[in-house]
């Protein structure tokens, strides 16, 4: 697809940038041609056919990476009924009776992980199919079985953004400042992966998952790094307590919602108030129970709405009622061709033409609305030191009144309330 479309737009560039002429032979001195003006202006022509290409590419890049998994973990993974990842002979409870669990028992599913939801007060039963039994007619069975019970697939979520160019990039000469002040007493979570903490600047961080391991991922420690600042990035929380919560762990069922879930209910635990999640997947019944546990009980879940291109169907857990979704916007203040449209939208922050974390000592390009996410995130941390439901409303009206209004006039799909967190960006510097 990628191919595809690289090909069709280099067609499309040679077509505007060059007249159709029989091939010939050339004359060794060419005569002198008149100045003509060209119809179309080639340089917009072209810089608008790279941000397709660069909008097409990122807007593939997830599903590139689902089939990528499939193919390499085939005994681990399949496909859902849409083609989503999930782990395969694996359905996922929310709260079943101990009555729903012996009659799955009786029909031949085994326990394969039980988790106590201690920060939500409910319990999460893993169940695994029985040997021959297919995934999909797995679900339909227990669903049959326990009709009010809440069963879905264990879903793979995937990260929502990627490199720009995946270059080492310097700062704009404008954008060397030193970082803003710290913010005592402020608490946030993120649940992704790993943290490289050497990358991130003065990093308080507690880390949840892989049991004790640490598995430094780049994604994630660009994300954090978004909140918590690092080498030539401000970040929208300095100084925060960042508790991050590795749902990957390198493994080949990295990011199931089994995991997802667990993280969450760590944080409720924790009582850490506000959330970031940039990863998304398809609609969950497990997951969503989860998050509206969550959300009952005073916290704010922030998340990337996704990079899918604007008439995909919306990701989650962004698109869940109470959760606030957060589109991306460039250094111009225009929506990225790629992110999603819909209700789901929220605010929209920077999230393109801008620095994040890399290794130790050194930032790189990021690009999407994975980016975008952290910067809202650590702007609502701030109004919002513990979970209370009336507290977060007030929060999240306080961050609408200073939004900067964008597109249609008042909320619209495209970017939400507004645009917030413009001046936490620090941009890359042009090429």
């Amino acid at each position: 697809m990628l191919r595809l479309r690289l090909a069709r737009l280099i067609a499309a560039i040679l077509v505007v940038a060059t007249p159709a002429a029989p091939a010939q032979i050339l004359p060794k001195v060419l005569p002198e041609l008149p100045h003509v003006e060209l119809p179309v202006n080639v340089g917009e022509t072209v810089a608008g056919v790279t941000r397709e290409l660069e909008a097409g590419a990122l807007a593939d890049l997830r599903q590139l990476k689902a089939l990528e998994l499939l193919r390499m973990h085939r005994r681990e993974l399949e496909a859902d009924p849409a083609g989503a990842p999930i782990v395969r002979s694996e359905v996922v409870a929310l709260a079943p009776s101990d009555d729903a669990v012996s009659a799955a028992l009786r029909a031949g599913f085994v326990i394969a992980r039980e988790r106590k939801l201690e920060g939500l007060d409910t319990r999460m039963v893993v169940l695994q199919a029985p040997s021959g039994m297919s995934t999909r007619r797995a679900l339909k069975r227990l669903r049959a079985l326990d009709p009010g019970g809440t069963y879905d697939y264990n879903h793979i979520y995937l990260e929502g953004g990627a490199r720009e160019g995946g270059a080492v990039t310097a700062p704009a000469p404008s954008d060397r400042q030193p970082a803003t002040a710290t913010a005592s007493g402020l608490r946030i979570g993120l649940i992704d992966g790993g943290l490289d903490l050497g990358a991130l600047r003065s990093p308080s961080a507690h880390l949840y998952g892989c049991g004790g391991r640490n598995v430094p991922d780049p994604h994630a420690t660009a994300v954090a790094s978004l909140i918590l600042g690092a080498s030539d990035v401000r970040g929208s929380a300095p100084g925060a307590e960042l508790f991050a919560a590795d749902v990957y762990c390198a493994s080949a069922t990295g990011g199931a919602i089994d995991s997802v879930a667990d993280a969450l209910a760590w944080l409720a635990r924790e009582h850490v108030a506000v959330v970031n999640i940039s990863l998304v997947g398809p609609a969950n019944a497990t997951l969503g129970g989860v998050v509206r546990l969550l959300i009952a009980r005073g916290h704010l879940i922030v998340a990337a709405v996704g990079n899918d291109g604007p008439a995909a169907p919306p990701l989650y857990p962004a698109a869940y009622p109470g959760v606030v979704g957060v589109t991306a916007v460039d250094a111009h203040r225009r929506v990225l061709p790629e992110a999603l449209r819909g209700k789901q939208v929220a605010f929209a922050a920077p999230g393109s033409d801008m620095l994040a974390a890399g290794a130790p000592g050194s930032t790189i390009a990021v690009r999407g609305t994975s980016y975008a996410s952290p910067i809202v995130a650590g702007l609502l941390a701030e109004k919002l030191r513990e979970p209370d439901l009336a507290a977060a409303q007030r929060a999240v009206e306080a961050l609408v009144l200073a939004a900067v209004d964008l597109g249609a006039r008042g909320v619209d799909t495209t970017y939400g309330n507004g645009l917030v967190g413009e001046s936490i960006a620090v941009r890359a510097r042009p090429h």
